[in-house]
């Protein structure tokens, strides 16, 4: 992991919430995917070169606690806002990743002032009309890790973060985030029905980028959110899976950086 960031706790809607915070200027959001927030990365240390940002655990992820109310995306996305109030972050830029991304976009649904720039990544909330969602709680963890990536070679973070077997702690931990992703998305699997009607109400400068090979959420998904957020741009990363974070974290933070300068 880079160094240069810090690891904090704020107290909201009385829960206690993680989140790691580095870098200078501006304030940038990062919200987390599917599988959790495994730490400071070196999308996040690129784009700390130019923001601060502030990359919070989901309630009920890693050692964030989750209120009782937090039983959905759209709970969670009330929950950040009254996260961003708490921080004073009003106005920020926000990148979503995966499952952050759909958080991201609910946000903007329910407060459209709530981001400066949104940028939304492999982001699920939407259902493709010709093809199909994988469905995640079907697999093992390993496996659901490994099929992020279209190539794990070339992601300079896969070894560290998915190749070694994990503690007894560790698996608590992400048997926990299994758990919460299941609450969050179970029903209807990974999208909402209403979702593509809502979106019209995202007023922020919006940037879509997709992995091509996404295995999860197939390319059709960024296509319907580039079609459902007016005046949307879409980026394709080609030879890259659903977590174009970390298997090209250079290129993907060079994307965000020109998109929100």
């Amino acid at each position: 992991m880079p160094d240069g960031w810090t690891e904090e706790f704020v107290e909201v809607a009385g829960a206690n919430i993680q989140y790691y915070k580095g870098g200078s200027g501006p304030p940038l959001v990062a919200l987390h995917g599917l599988a959790g927030n495994p730490g400071w990365l070196i999308h996040h240390e690129k784009l700390a070169e130019r923001y601060t940002v502030y990359a919070p655990s989901h309630p009920g992820y890693e050692k964030s606690q989750r209120p009782e109310w937090v039983e959905s995306t759209q709970d969670l996305a009330l929950f950040y806002t009254w996260f961003i109030e708490t921080l004073g972050l009003e106005g920020a830029n926000a990148v979503g990743l995966s499952l952050g991304g759909w958080v991201a976009a609910e946000m903007a649904v329910i407060c459209p002032h709530v981001f400066g720039k949104l940028v939304l990544a492999d982001a699920p909330g939407i259902k493709p009309e010709s093809s199909d969602i994988t469905d995640v709680f079907l697999m093992s963890e390993k496996q659901v890790n490994e099929l992020m990536f279209h190539d794990t070679a070339q992601a300079p973070e896969f070894q560290e973060l998915f190749g070694v077997e994990p503690s007894f702690e560790d698996q608590d931990r992400l048997l926990q985030n299994r758990e919460t992703l299941a609450r969050l998305t179970w029903k209807p699997y990974m999208h909402d029905p209403r979702f593509p009607a809502l979106l019209e109400r995202v007023k922020a400068p919006c940037l879509i980028v997709w992995g091509k090979q996404d295995p999860i959420l197939p390319l059709e998904c960024a296509e319907l959110y580039q079609k459902a957020i007016r005046g949307s741009s879409l980026k394709v990363l080609e030879n890259c899976g659903h977590y174009p974070h970390v298997e090209k974290p250079e290129e993907f933070s060079d994307a965000v950086i020109e998109f929100l300068a």
